[in-house]
């Protein structure tokens, strides 16, 4: 959790929170995407986070992507922004969140695959025809049903 949300929740407590969110769609040469599973509650997720007060949205998403996954992305293409309900979370704390979600595109990367335990179990590519739907959130799923209409046609 970022500082600023750290403040942020010394005065709203678990109140739904507006959080903008960079997210990684990272790609391999074998059109398989790299999932993390999420340490919290087990379910697969594209590596990304909060956006830091006064940070750029392109800053974030690789800086996220290298902090929980070791990959360095040195190209990112904006995919599309998510938002409303689809993005709503309440995490085990009681904590409850509303995304506006920007996701990009990565092809271009390199770098060892090394999840930052404190937030991931593992990570590990899946082919997008095997993601277990079950174990994604609404925004996932979605994320997965605009990847297979408009990115792998």
């Amino acid at each position: 959790m970022s500082d600023y949300v750290k403040e942020l929740r010394k005065v709203v407590g678990n109140a739904p929170l507006l959080i903008p969110h960079a997210v990684t769609v990272v790609i391999n040469d074998k059109n398989e995407i790299l999932f993390e599973v999420r340490r919290d509650d087990g379910y697969l997720d594209f590596p990304g986070g909060a956006i830091e007060i006064g940070e750029e949205i392109e800053v974030a998403a690789k800086r996220e992507l290298f902090e929980e996954t070791g990959v360095v992305a040195n190209t990112l293409e904006l995919f599309k922004v998510y938002s409303g309900k689809i993005t709503h979370y309440i995490y085990k704390n009681g904590n409850e969140i509303y995304g506006i979600d920007f996701v990009f595109i990565v092809h271009d990367y390199k770098g060892e695959l090394k999840p930052e335990l404190s937030e991931v179990s593992e990570i590990k590519y899946i082919c997008l025809n095997d993601v277990p739907l079950e174990k994604l959130s609404i925004r996932n799923k979605k994320i997965i049903e605009n990847l297979k209409a408009s990115y792998f046609r």
